[in-house]
């Protein structure tokens, strides 16, 4: 019997409508199989044509006279539009001359908006929502927005809690909904392996070329292995035979495509003895717990690698929240000379601050908010909340603004 993929809510879903009805261009952007498709086609009271660069001939006409191929259009949606980036630049004419909104929703597989030429070309003509795998929030129907609670200094005690083993299952599994739609752990690895190959294959060769191809496998399993930690480009390259160079632009292209996500240092100018050095965050645990081998089975029999891939899970958690949130956020790490850290520190558009620390234990003591006191201290008056999450059950107060929560917090 083939495994039918589930529909789920996607919270993103208004904010793709409510842009469509005062935007020229709409871009909907995020990793393949993480449900854009289904987003776009699924809008309501939106009629008009569907084409996608999928497929190959479709896309050979778009490649050979994107001007032409945009002239033939008035209201559509052009899905993969990153398979023929050119098509920007023949919808940024286009609409000069027509600027009704709604014109055109595009989807993308790849961040090319980080393309300085592209991205200037369509300013002010067009809205981009991020849209990644499924959030818990989303799988379990709950539409919370943790990340304006948390900067109103609320935190709630959840009802449903996942804890123990049932965390580790979440965390595991991941967001993408061809994984939720299989039930044996080794169909789903199976999924994950061919999903990272595809995108080294197809995802990476569309936006750009890479000399060395062959070693991006072993590059992202690399990464996986520091998953979390400090990125250091040099022992990264060492391993690989690559300069420190290539892979800042290997890392770069792995960011663009959506498989990973680079958090830079949080610091003030007032602030000493401060580690500039970013993280590298995987954004769907799913596909990290694959590439390192870390099965539920084998987590829950040894939790040694659970720290690190659960930290990433909180990361991508945040990041999906922050597609739908009323909040904008920027995401930041701390970390100073005394190996004191934070693990994730988020700053809103007037300076406020809210840091949490993730921990894959079921207890918590006080030396865990170390870290978050220093951000408080350094924030003073714009620190709003610190939040050690842990695989506990209760919302607990360790001082002024300071708790330990549940990771259930996040969607619950």
């Amino acid at each position: 019997m083939i495994a039918q993929v589930p529909l789920y809510p996607r919270y993103a879903n208004d904010r793709v409508t409510v842009a469509l009805t005062d935007t020229p261009v709409v871009m909907v952007n995020g990793p393949r199989q993480c449900g854009k498709t289904t987003l776009v086609r699924g809008l309501k009271n939106h009629s008009r044509r569907y084409i996608t660069l999928d497929d190959e001939t479709v896309l050979a006409s778009a490649r050979a006279d994107p001007a032409g191929f945009i002239r033939e259009l008035d209201v559509a949606t052009i899905d993969e539009v990153q398979r023929a980036p050119d098509l920007l630049r023949a919808i940024k004419r286009t609409v000069d001359d027509d600027r009704r909104p709604g014109r055109f929703l595009l989807t993308g597989s790849a961040n090319i908006l980080a393309m300085p030429t592209i991205a200037e070309s369509l300013a002010g003509r067009m809205e981009v929502v991020t849209l990644l795998p499924l959030s818990q929030a989303e799988i379990k129907g709950h539409k919370v927005d943790f990340i304006e609670d948390a900067f109103a200094g609320k935190i709630h005690q959840p009802t449903n809690l996942a804890l123990g083993k049932e965390l580790i299952d979440i965390v595991v599994t991941g967001g993408y909904p061809e994984v939720l739609a299989r039930r044996d752990s080794r169909r789903r690895a199976a999924w994950a392996r061919e999903y990272t190959r595809a995108i080294i294959e197809r995802d990476v060769r569309d936006i750009i070329e890479v000399d060395k191809l062959e070693q991006m496998p072993q590059l992202i399993r690399a990464l996986a292995s520091h998953a979390s930690q400090l990125t250091n480009f040099s022992q990264l390259g060492g391993h690989l035979r690559l300069d420190d160079k290539t892979v800042r632009r290997y890392i770069g292209i792995l960011e663009h495509v959506f498989l990973i996500r680079r958090i830079e240092p949080w610091f003030r100018n007032d602030l000493k003895r401060i580690v500039k050095t970013p993280k590298l965050h995987f954004l769907d645990t799913g596909l990290l717990s694959v590439l390192l081998g870390a099965s539920s089975e084998r987590i829950t029999a040894d939790r040694s690698q659970f720290g690190a891939i659960l930290e990433s899970f909180v990361i991508s958690e945040i990041l999906k929240i922050a597609s739908w949130s009323s909040a904008e956020v920027r995401l930041s790490h701390y970390r100073d000379k005394d190996q004191d850290e934070v693990d994730l520190v988020m700053e809103n558009e007037v300076g406020s601050l809210v840091a949490m620390e993730v921990k894959a234990s079921a207890t918590v003591s006080a030396g865990d908010f170390k870290g978050l006191r220093k951000v408080a201290q350094a924030a003073g008056k714009d620190f709003r909340l610190g939040l050690v999450l842990y695989d506990g059950d209760t919302v607990l107060p360790f001082g002024e603004r300071l708790f330990a929560a549940p990771l259930s917090c996040l969607w619950n």
